[in-house]
Parts: structure tokens; sequence; C-alpha cells
């Protein structure tokens, strides 16, 4: 056996372990049970949360860096991303139609983790080596599990450095323009490396300028494209919420070139694309919005409720409509961000493919934005922020790498150390959980939130 298949075979048992029942457990048991234990109460401030989101209550001189809306759009444009148009395609081929709805039931409950997490991100924040403010799940373990717990931070920042990576969205950039318009992957590679650069390099404040710009641009851009092609194939529609239904409890059989799979896969499959995806209890999203300014951490919980929802429930919701609406993705051979690519190109010939190529360039790059904060913060807790630089262009240089490596081998890679990530952080939020409700009770009593 060669070095390569050696290294694909370990990669896949290591993914296959790492995203076993007990991380399952935890995700969506995990946060089924911050849904049950907060009573619903944050749900109730959806209204609230829009208010915030739209600016009501920006603060200037409040501790942080970025705006509220600046960090929903940061944490979104990691999650609103390939894995949006990709990773559905990857679901839905490894684990049929019923992968989609155990994407949902994530979604749903990730919602309450979000909430939870973000809120921590924002209660407890530390000044690092150069003055600045800093909020993620490595410093409410630290800071408010105590030092003893802080072992379970440097897991978290460990495996950060690899997760936060984002080689699989150069990866399928490169598919994409390559499988389209026969550009080689190389110079998609360089590409993203030069744009990556250009913008990461100026910090979180110019991070969040860009984000708030592009990512409700790319998102209303492909809404629309789905909505095209759900319009003309209206018909459909039951017929896709029937298998969506039906195989998430019975398993799928093999049709055409697809595999049947059990049930148990098909949950794991779901839970794992839906945690790529909307990234809920892995701990990407709190580093964001612990940038944000405010002095009400449960206010910037609820900003980041919004983003599963939009993420997972919507945007994640239209690929798979758009994909199952047609026969393709029984086709042997076909995934990834390819088989979105046939679906849209079927629909509206060479527009579809060159709208699903903007956007796949749009959600790529502004994906590869996000990471690279996640990253540098990461890299900056374990080695101090003097240093966070270097992991800035370590990452620039694998941008390249990933547009050229195996997508299997790539995607089993990050989806190991996303697994790994998950597990201090959720273990950190369920413990923490009584201090986020007591926050959550003082806070709608105070904007009277509450009947």
């Amino acid at each position: 056996m060669g070095l390569l298949e050696a290294i694909d075979k370990f990669l896949s048992t290591a993914v296959d372990l790492a995203w076993g029942w007990p991380l399952i457990a935890l995700l969506v048991g995990g946060g089924a049970f911050l849904t049950l234990y907060s009573r619903l109460i944050p749900f109730l401030g959806s209204r609230h949360a829009l208010d915030i989101v739209r600016g009501k209550f920006d603060d200037p001189d409040d501790p942080g860096q970025i705006s509220h809306f600046q960090a929903l759009t940061t944490a979104l444009a990691s999650t609103v991303g390939v894995g949006n148009i990709g990773g559905v395609a990857v679901a839905i081929t490894q684990g049929g139609p019923g992968a989609v709805f155990w994407m949902w039931v994530a979604a749903i409950v990730g919602m309450a983790t979000k909430f939870f997490t973000c809120t921590l991100a924002s209660m407890y924040r530390r000044e690092d080596e150069l003055g600045v403010v800093q909020g993620g799940p490595m410093y409410y373990i630290e800071v408010g599990l105590g030092k003893k717990w802080r072992f379970l931070a440097v897991l978290f920042s460990s495996f950060g450095l690899i997760g936060c990576l984002p080689m699989f969205q150069s990866n399928q950039l490169a598919d994409v323009l390559k499988g389209s318009y026969n550009v080689p992957p190389l110079a998609v590679g360089i590409g993203c490396s030069l744009i990556v650069g250009a913008v990461i390099l100026g910090g979180i404040q110019r991070i969040g300028r860009f984000t708030e710009k592009l990512v409700p641009f790319m998102c209303a851009l492909y809404i629309m494209g789905c909505l095209y092609i759900l319009a003309t194939r209206a018909g459909q529609i039951p017929a896709v919420l029937a298998s969506i239904f039906h195989d998430a409890f019975t398993g799928t059989a093999a049709v055409g070139g697809f595999e049947g799979v059990t049930v148990s896969a098909v949950i794991s499959i779901g839970v794992k694309r839906a945690a790529f995806s909307n990234e809920a209890g892995i701990g990407t999203a709190p580093m964001a919005h612990g940038a944000a300014k405010t002095k009400e951490p449960v206010r910037e919980g609820l900003v980041a409720m919004v983003g599963p929802f939009i993420d997972t429930i919507i945007i994640c919701s239209m690929t798979a409509f758009a994909i199952l609406s047609t026969d393709l993705w029984h086709a042997s051979g076909v995934q990834g961000t390819s088989l979105t690519a046939k679906v849209f190109a079927s629909a509206m010939g060479s527009g579809g493919e060159l709208l699903i190529a903007v956007v796949v360039c749009m959600f790529a790059i502004s994906t590869m934005v996000g990471y690279s904060y996640y990253g540098k913060k990461c890299f900056a807790y374990l080695f101090g922020a003097q240093w966070g630089f270097v992991y800035e262009y370590f990452l620039i240089a694998t941008l390249t790498l990933g547009a050229v490596w195996s997508t299997g081998s790539l995607v089993n890679l990050l989806d190991t150390a996303f697994a790994l990530m998950a597990f201090p952080n959720m273990i950190a939020a369920l413990m923490l959980s009584p201090v986020v409700m007591a926050a959550v009770h003082d806070y709608f009593k105070r904007q009277k939130l509450l009947a």
C-alpha cells in the first residue's frame, strides 16, 4: 500500500470514529437539552433579535471590535459557503433524501446551541497579549470553567488549527471551474490565496466590512436561482417532501448508482453535514460573535440564533429541493458541487452553470475569509496573539494545496477535526448553561420581553 492510500485509509477510519454515535448524541442530544432547558425563552426574542441585527442597540463605545450585524455576517460568511451547495449534495448522494430531514433537526436544536455558546462568548471575554478583547470557546472554557479545565481549551484550539482551514472551499471552487470552464485547479488555488490574503491581512475589522457587503448579496442571488428551479418543477415538490420524511426513518434502497444506506447512517450523514454547514456546536461562530461590540451577552446570543435558520433551514433546503426535484442525484460518479451545478444547468442551461460558478466563487471566498479569523484565533490562543500572522500565511498557502488535493481525503480530514472541536465546546456549553439562563431571565426582564 502506497503512502497516499495509507493516508486515505487512516482518514476514512478517523472520520468514522470521530462522527460516531457519542458525538451525534452530544450535538443533537445536547442541543435538544439546551432547547428544553431554555424553555424556548430565547425563541420568544426573535423579533428583538432582528432589531439588534438592524443596529437599534449598537453603541460604538461598547467593548468589542465589530457590530452585531458584522458579527452575524462574519459567522454566516463561514457557514453559508460551499457546504450549502456541495455539502448538501454530498449528504444526498451519501445518505439519500432522508439526510435532509436530519439536517433540519440538527439545525433546529442548533439554534439553541448557538444561542448558549455565543452568549457565553460575549460573557467570558479576555484581553490578549496585544490588549484586544477576545471571546470564543477557548476563553469561556478557561475563564468560565476555571484553569483546571484549560486542557479542553487547548484541545479545542489545537483541533481548530486544522478544522478551520478552508481547503474544502478552494477544492470545490476548483472542481466547478475545471468542470465548467476547464480552469486548471492550481490556478484557482493561487487565485484564492491572493484574494483571501488581501482581505484577511487587514484584520477582523476589514473582514467584517467585507462580509457585511458580500454575504447578503450572495445569499439573495443563490436563493433566487433556487426559487426559479423550484418554480419550474413545482409539481415535484410534494414527492420530494414525501421522500425526505419517508427515508429519514426507513433508510434508502439502492437506486441506480446510489447505494442503499441504513437509518443510522442517514442520521449520521445528515447531522454531520448540518454541523459542517451551520457549525452549531462546533464552536466556530462563538469566535466571531465574541468580537461583537456589546455589554449585553444575551443580545449577541439572540443574534447568533438567526444563523442556523438562514444557513440550513433556508439555504440548505433550497439546494436539497432543487437537487431532489431531478433524477441527477442517482447518477454514479457525480457528487458535491458538481452535482448542484448539473442541476442548475439542466434547468437554466449555460446560464445556470454560470450562476453556480459565480455563487460558488462568492460562497467559497466568503468562507475562506471567515475561517481565517477562526484559525488565527485558535493559533493566537495557543502561541500568543503577536504570532497570529504566522497562521494567516500558513492558511493562505493551504488554499492552493486544497485546490489540487483529493476531495474525499480532504473532507475526511476536516470532518475529523471538526468533530474533535465539538467535544470540548459542547461539554463547556452544557456545564455553563445555568449561568446563561440566569443572564437570560435578567435580560428579558429588563427588556420587558416576557409577559
